[in-house]
């Protein structure tokens, strides 16, 4: 079909089938040299403005997808929180602009290892300054110096974001990276839409209870555990989640990493799933890979994301035809039917 050159899966979900089909496209790359996490995009005045960092936050701006270029370079306040990954983001309909990032704390194992925390920002100027609201998802898990994984020594980072249907709640997925072998692995947690004026002490963790535990410090029940421990140099997870709201099918896609299975996090794949109910992701489909490493065309090959190409689309809402974007850059368009 139209030369798909990844995989094409088809889901059954209530008596109904979602399908992706990866399709090459013509390449497109995000003017900013480094792309480095999750880089999440708003419209406002008309203009496609998408945030990126590289430990310090930057900005593209343009018309639209393809008509992007470099933006000034927008500056958190207070700086505590630096290095800073900004993302996700949504803007209210006041024109008020709350963004999240993931922070990498130094000095923890002697400056070999980090332990990631997420926090939110907010931004009156169209995101050209942010105010720092402080960290709302933090593990309580002791720091494990002993990791193999090459990076992280515990901690929840590398996630998204997005605002449910209904305006009702914040949903966080993240990367749980310590603790317990058997929290380990893309985690949720959520926060009510009228908490985000006060974020902090405002998101709870998705537990075995349900959406139980404290943001700060509180326990998680991954949705997709990880195989191999983060603290094993043969790490075994898939990380990264990027969601968004596809409009074709009415369903949430996401598309994540899959870590396997040697120290610095070898990439073996992208991989999707369907959900219909962000409360519930027990129903949501199990994870089918939809590139392998070798399709990918350069390494390390990490940060899939899905990004509408509709005046309005964004990484969080698409349709029937958007890119798919590999650390900031694209080679596939994705075809979503049922």
């Amino acid at each position: 079909m139209l030369g798909a050159i990844g995989l094409l899966f088809c889901v059954p979900w209530l008596g109904l089938a979602q399908s992706i089909a990866v399709l090459p496209a013509p390449t497109v790359t995000m003017p900013a040299k480094i792309v480095d996490g999750n880089s999440p995009g708003v419209w406002i005045d008309g203009d496609l403005k998408i945030f990126t960092s590289t430990g310090n936050p930057l900005a593209m701006k343009g018309q639209g997808l393809f008509n992007l270029s470099m933006d000034l370079s927008p500056f958190v306040n207070p700086n505590r929180h630096y290095p800073i990954w900004i993302e996700a983001v949504w803007r209210d309909d006041d024109g008020t602009l709350y963004g999240w990032y993931h922070h990498e704390p130094g000095g923890i194992c002697g400056g070999k290892l980090s332990a990631p925390k997420i926090g939110a920002v907010v931004s009156t100027d169209n995101g050209e300054t942010f105010h720092d609201l402080g960290i709302v998802l933090e593990s309580g898990d002791p720091i494990n110096c002993a990791a193999q994984n090459g990076f992280f020594a515990g901690g929840h980072g590398d996630f998204s974001v997005i605002l449910d249907r209904n305006r009702e709640y914040f949903y966080f997925l993240f990367t749980n990276y310590g603790g317990d072998p058997e929290t380990q692995g893309i985690s949720m947690a959520r926060m009510a839409f009228d908490s985000r004026h006060e974020p902090v002490g405002a998101v709870y963790k998705l537990s075995r209870e349900g959406w139980t535990e404290p943001g700060l410090g509180g326990a998680v029940a991954p949705i997709l555990p990880a195989t191999v421990p983060w603290e094993r140099s043969n790490a075994d997870s898939f990380w990264g989640p990027a969601i968004h709201w596809n409009s074709e099918i009415e369903r949430y896609i996401v598309v994540m990493n899959r870590a396997c299975c040697d120290r610095n996090w070898p990439q073996e794949g992208i991989y999707a799933m369907f959900g219909e109910e962000l409360a519930n992701p027990g129903t949501w489909t199990a994870p089918t890979r939809i590139l392998a490493a070798s399709q990918i065309g350069f390494a390390p090959g990490y940060y899939p994301q899905v990004f509408g190409v509709a005046p309005g689309e964004t990484d969080s809402l698409a349709s029937q035809l958007p890119r798919l974007f590999i650390k900031g850059t694209s080679k596939w368009q994705l075809y979503v039917t049922r």
